[in-house]
């Protein structure tokens, strides 16, 4: 007997398409009809060979890339990219341009500054990130790249378009990408841990323009430089198979969903969370300017501190799993991510209503 499905708020992992887990779950004991595990797939062997391709056209369509970029599937998650990107880009003497929007953008310049200079362009941490700020305006030709956060996963706020940039623009999606619909030739670099929008954990997407291959010129060792992973179709080491193949049924269920009626969903379950924060006595949404509010991670509190163990009680006996905010902030934080369902979200906003009602002084 299959417990019941919860209803799944996390941040990361986060919730997967009922049908990709049921496909995959069926690939762990026989994939294709090979008479082998996903998990036994030979890594070099043709059966492999066609998820990887498909993985990565899916990303182009998905992304409209076309073949000036180079799709790769990595480990190590975000912070081995925060590593990654500035030892291909950035030299000893080169400066790198940081928007430091929140804790993810602030650790990724913390990563970059062992290996050259980081200048920040704007920041709201004076405000303890609950705004976005001011998109830098005046970028010197110099930087080596331009880098920002597109979506702050713990304080809750997005930039929802992706800007030119006079410079090479670098985007950690990991959080939104694939959410709407995004212009994403405006980046010379794309990397996103795939266990919000378009996997599991255990891999990383990187999408990178292959001009920017012919700009690294650091000594570093193979597995860190994003040209010999290039040069070995992301097939340098052993890579997370079942990861990827898992991202790749994801992606197919994306593209069959369209980013259009996906976008359109997320907006629907926005508006749907973010009118009953307003609304509701009990909670108060955390980002001070609501254009800044993010699609994907809507963040609040309890007005009164003693209603947040309780609240956190009441959503775990209706199912509702996932909420509890970041640990450096508190709080509750709902994750709607693409495979999160509108009736999911109304089932959220059910349970606020209802302990409103239950605990209105």
């Amino acid at each position: 007997m299959t417990s019941k499905r919860k209803l799944n708020f996390n941040g990361g992992p986060a919730a997967l398409p009922e049908e990709v887990l049921k496909e995959a779950s069926e690939a762990v004991v026989d994939y294709n009809g090979t008479g082998l595990s996903i998990l036994e797939l030979p890594h070099r062997g043709k059966d492999f060979e066609k998820i990887l391709e498909e993985a990565k056209e899916l990303v182009r369509e998905l992304c409209g890339l076309n073949s000036d970029y180079e799709i790769l599937w990595l480990h190590g998650g975000g912070r081995l990219q925060f590593c990654m990107v500035p030892m291909n880009f950035l030299g000893p003497e080169d400066t790198a341009g940081y928007v430091a929007s929140g804790h993810w953008a602030e650790e990724a310049m913390e990563y970059a500054a062992h290996y050259g200079e980081v200048e920040i362009l704007s920041t709201s941490r004076e405000d303890n990130y609950a705004h976005l700020p001011k998109w830098p305006t005046d970028v010197s030709n110099n930087l080596a790249y331009l880098h920002y956060t597109t979506n702050n996963t713990i304080y809750g706020t997005q930039f929802h378009t992706v800007p030119k940039s006079n410079v090479p623009l670098i985007a950690d999606m990991s959080s939104d990408i694939l959410c709407s619909k995004r212009d994403y030739t405006n980046c010379a670099l794309i990397y996103a841990a795939a266990q919000k929008n378009i996997g599991p954990a255990g891999t990383t997407m990187v999408a990178v323009r292959k001009d920017m291959l012919e700009r690294i010129h650091r000594d570093i060792p193979a597995m860190l430089s994003y040209k010999k992973h290039a040069e070995k179709n992301s097939l340098l080491n052993t890579p997370p198979v079942f990861a990827i193949y898992t991202s790749m049924l994801t992606l197919r269920w994306t593209k069959k969903k369209g980013i259009a009626a996906i976008e359109e969903e997320n907006r629907q379950k926005a508006a749907l969370l973010y009118n009953e924060i307003d609304r509701n006595s009990i909670f108060t949404g955390t980002v001070t300017n609501k254009a800044d509010r993010s699609m994907m991670n809507a963040c609040f509190i309890a007005n009164n501190t003693e209603n947040e163990k309780a609240f956190l009680q009441y959503c775990s006996e209706r199912d509702i799993t996932g909420i509890k905010g970041h640990r450096f902030v508190g709080g509750f934080r709902a994750s709607l991510y693409n495979a999160v369902t509108i009736q999911a979200t109304e089932a959220l906003v059910k349970a606020m209503q209802d302990f409103e009602k239950e605990n209105k002084y």
